[in-house]
């Protein structure tokens, strides 16, 4: 009786995906004012005094104006921060994720 033997080879393809990413959306509204949104862009998003003058311009012009893109956690982190800052200001701020 002879036995054969099988040698078998694998290989496995790791895909490392990018993260999905999200904007942070920052909508008009006619009570928060404009330089109250300035303070938040520059605290929580860290942009300077002229993206955040930018930024504000395109929310109240446009209705809405994206305030940064980032991942998931970061996104969701920024947007609750400036919401809690918002109300506790007595400010109606609204803000929305939106994917990428």
């Amino acid at each position: 009786m002879t036995l054969m033997a099988t040698e078998t080879s694998q290989s496995t393809k790791i895909v490392i995906k990018k993260p999905n990413l999200y904007k942070v959306v920052f909508n008009n509204d006619e009570a928060t004012p404009a330089d109250f949104v300035k303070d938040i862009l520059k605290a929580i998003f860290h942009h300077d005094e002229a993206r955040a003058e930018n930024i504000t311009m395109e929310i109240h012009e446009h209705g809405k104006g994206v305030a940064g893109v980032y991942t998931f956690e970061v996104a969701e982190q920024k947007h609750q921060e400036s919401i809690y800052v918002a109300r506790t200001n007595g400010h109606p701020l609204n803000i929305n994720l939106e994917s990428e």
